[in-house]
């Protein structure tokens, strides 16, 4: 059942629990996602990259996220992504999106603020009074498209691009923002080191607004560490590459084999699900106990 972002991200987090968002390049992996999230009974995220969202097929790619999340036994939410193009934005939610991740991190404060709140002008006076809108304060290091490694600074030293807390929640105030994406050592893409989350940060901004946050770049946290996120207010954990490099690895190790049984690509679709389907299958495990 299709339902609003921030509905399934403050259900969870009322019950000590976060959602995980998948980003979806294709109808193959979400269709994995959300069976992993029906036979969990868990609520689930479907993301989708903006450069998917600005082709003709990656709208209708939103169309049909759509249509699946309206048919799901569980509640899904189709959401676009780091989006900063009012075109795009406009057409991925008329196409079927029902949040946005009005993305102006990597612009000066000001004009981050007045992203948002153009965002927000322009989505209502299309009629799209409804749509949620994430945020982004700090910066993130990383592609999220393409997994090159980001180098992790060691414990205790600084890192570059901190959510400073005491921005907060003025930023919440003038944009609105129904969720707040944060940086705090994580990075999109893999981690060339071991990550350094600065926990202490994370509870800081926590304790400056009432919004939901956002952890993106989760892929390669280890879990131990992505349980404390429901604690300090996470309600949302954004996973990419780990999906990705899964299926991937699937594909690369076993397509000869399906060819060689007479060009199977059906068998290797079954696989591709699977592997999509295991990995959103254990980070819902992880993130509702």
């Amino acid at each position: 059942m299709r339902t609003k972002l921030d509905h399934l991200v403050n259900s969870a987090l009322a019950t000590g629990s976060a959602v995980p968002a998948f980003t979806c390049y294709d109808f193959t992996t979400a269709l994995a996602v959300v069976s992993a999230a029906e036979e969990a009974r868990l609520g689930v995220i479907l993301l989708v990259a903006p450069k998917t969202a600005s082709t003709a097929n990656g709208l209708r790619l939103i169309t049909a996220l759509r249509g699946l999340a309206d048919s799901a036994s569980v509640p899904v939410s189709v959401q676009l992504d780091h989006a900063s193009d009012l075109n795009v934005i406009l057409e991925a939610v008329a196409a079927g999106a029902d949040a946005v991740l009005a993305d102006g991190s990597s612009k000066p404060l000001k004009d981050n603020i007045h992203l948002v709140r153009e965002v927000r002008a322009a989505l209502d006076a299309a009629g799209h009074a409804g749509v949620v809108i994430e945020a982004e304060l700090g910066g993130l290091a990383g592609d999220e498209d393409r997994a090159f490694g980001s180098s992790t600074p060691d414990a205790g030293a600084s890192v570059p691009g901190l959510t400073d807390p005491e921005q907060v929640a003025g930023f919440v105030e003038q944009t609105g923002a129904q969720l707040l994406a944060v940086a705090v050592g994580n990075v999109h893409g893999k981690y060339t080191g071991e990550p350094n989350i600065r926990w202490d940060v994370l509870q800081d901004v926590a304790a400056r607004t009432e919004v939901p946050l956002v952890l993106h770049g989760a892929s390669g946290i280890p879990a131990s560490e992505l349980a404390k996120a429901s604690g300090m207010q996470v309600g949302k954990v954004n996973f990419n590459t780990e999906l990705r490099t899964g299926i991937l690895a699937a594909l690369e190790s076993e397509t000869a084999a399906y060819r060689a049984d007479g060009e199977n690509l059906q068998g290797l679709l079954a696989r591709w699900n699977g592997s999509a389907a295991s990995f959103a299958g254990a980070t819902l495990e992880l993130l509702s106990a």
